[in-house]
């Protein structure tokens, strides 16, 4: 069977990756467009310290569970390094209603994920010998599983493998006719089954098979800060209770986030308020950044679907056709376990997970 991936983010790497680990012909085709999500999310994996409805976190913990199984199959392909660390994640609080809160929900959403580990409260002492930059009266919960990864390097490792395997990759600007062939500048491109994973860009691929995915780009603004001399490698994710959060990597990094600016289109810009927004909210969380040197703004589309689910499956009328995109905020938690469901449905498999709630017609056809 030949499959034909559009789009190598996260969501197209690893639908490529399993496609080509279970035998498949596979092609990616990239257009190597300016702000995919995949090259500026933060890498947040903790979805039991979410506040989201339980539809998506029944996904978002599967998918956090499927990154063991991920690297380690990654590993047997010769990618040892896919970035992915469990560091612990915290939600941080000066106000004990909300940390009481937090933990009753953590507590309950982690209990029946072993992968989750432990889930404890934490004084501000206790959450500044974790993450020494917090301010000094925020007290936390800190579940042990949370994790971290680099989207950039785990979509070089997903590719890499999959090449690996032999799949192959096109340049250029797919299109998809009225029947669901494909067209890569104008040229035919052959394949058995395509999968849409084309993250904000996915609503324009398939208008011409009379579909409206309900997705269009959330603009997020994300910032890194170094902290020369600090060894930040260890330190959890943290999570105020809010939209924002910040989380560290190796090599004095930490990465300040982000804004949710609905509505944005297409506008690749770093913005005034958008810059103001983050290092307000990093700073009054954690101010032990304040001499941070601001070493890059970056700027990704997620694509934001209408309810806040992904999109999962194959087009209503062309069953040869299927989607993996609409997973807004959570796409380096939810992608790498959509792509092995969606890989799964193109060979004919049963799914390990239930895909009704995320049908991709759900939203009707024009």
């Amino acid at each position: 069977m030949r499959v034909v991936v559009i789009g190598s983010g996260i969501a197209g790497a690893s639908t490529a990756y399993q496609l080509a680990r279970r035998g498949a012909e596979v092609v990616v085709v990239d257009a190597a467009r300016t702000g995919v999500a995949t090259a500026a999310g933060a890498g947040i994996v903790s979805p039991w310290t979410s506040r989201a409805e339980e539809e998506h976190f029944r996904a978002a913990s599967a998918a956090a569970v499927y990154y063991r199984t991920l690297v380690a199959e990654l590993a047997e392909d010769g990618e040892a390094d896919s970035s992915f660390e469990v560091v612990g994640a915290m939600v941080v609080s000066a106000d004990e209603g909300e940390l009481s809160e937090a933990f009753e929900r953590v507590s309950r959403r982690a209990a029946a994920v072993p992968e989750a580990g432990a889930v404890r409260r934490l004084d501000p002492g206790q959450a500044r010998e974790l993450f020494p930059a917090l301010a000094p009266d925020l007290g936390a919960v800190h579940v042990e599983g949370g994790g971290r990864v680099d989207g950039r390097r785990l979509r070089e490792a997903l590719l890499a493998a999959a090449a690996r395997r032999g799949a192959s990759s096109v340049s250029g600007q797919a299109e998809l006719s009225s029947e669901g062939a494909v067209l890569v500048d104008g040229e035919p491109l052959a394949a058995d089954k395509v999968v849409v994973a084309a993250g904000a860009w996915s609503g324009e691929l398939v208008a011409p098979l009379g579909v409206r995915l309900g997705v269009e780009p959330q603009r997020g603004q994300i910032s890194h800060f170094e902290l020369p001399g600090v060894e930040t490698g260890p330190w959890p994710v943290v999570l105020p209770v809010s939209s924002h959060y910040l989380l560290a990597f190796p090599g004095s990094r930490v990465v300040a986030g982000a804004t949710r600016e609905t509505g944005s289109g297409f506008d690749y810009r770093v913005t005034a308020a958008g810059q103001r927004e983050v290092l307000d909210n990093a700073l009054a969380v954690a101010p032990g950044l304040a001499d941070a040197t601001l070493l890059e703004t970056r700027v990704g589309f997620r694509p934001a679907s209408e309810d806040g689910l992904p999109l999962l499956g194959a087009l209503p009328g062309t069953p040869d056709v299927l989607v993996a995109t609409g997973f807004g905020a959570g796409g380096l938690t939810l992608a790498p376990f959509a792509g092995a469901l969606v890989a799964s449905l193109a060979l004919g498999e049963e799914p390990a997970l239930d895909l009704a709630p995320y049908a991709p017609d759900r939203f009707r056809a024009r």
